[in-house]
């Protein structure tokens, strides 16, 4: 479940392209309708929303991995996902190349979107 601030949508500072600004607030105020837990309003934050041990920090019941280049594929196991961290454009399609050669599931990166793409076409030239 994802808790954002209170009316984040309202104010273009709090805006969708402001991540940091969405994060929760406890709401105050004497007639606010998430304090006083009111129906049809977005859920408060509190005790017993956290996920069960097991599945904590898992991505599709996987261990999520940081990959930053294309050698580090090789050392994902069968229980690991990779997530590609923050890279280049040439790092990225070199990795992207890799994964679907390897079979390996990219969480973060759709392989056959990327690789159609104009950015792989740029580089074929």
């Amino acid at each position: 479940m994802k808790f954002l601030r209170r009316t984040w949508y309202k104010l273009p500072s709090l805006g969708k392209g402001r991540k940091k600004k969405q994060k929760w607030r406890n709401p105050t105020g004497r007639h606010n309708k998430i304090r006083n837990k009111r129906r049809g309003y977005s859920a408060r934050v509190e005790i017993g929303y956290k996920t069960d041990r097991k599945a904590r920090g898992r991505i599709n019941e996987k261990i999520p991995k940081k990959i930053f280049n294309a050698k580090q594929l090789e050392n994902i196991g069968k229980n690991e996902i990779a997530v590609i961290g923050k890279i280049g454009m040439k790092k990225k399609i070199e990795i992207a190349k890799k994964a679907k050669e390897m079979k390996i599931e990219i969480h973060n990166l759709n392989l056959k979107k990327f690789l159609k793409g104009k950015n792989f076409e740029r580089d074929k030239k």
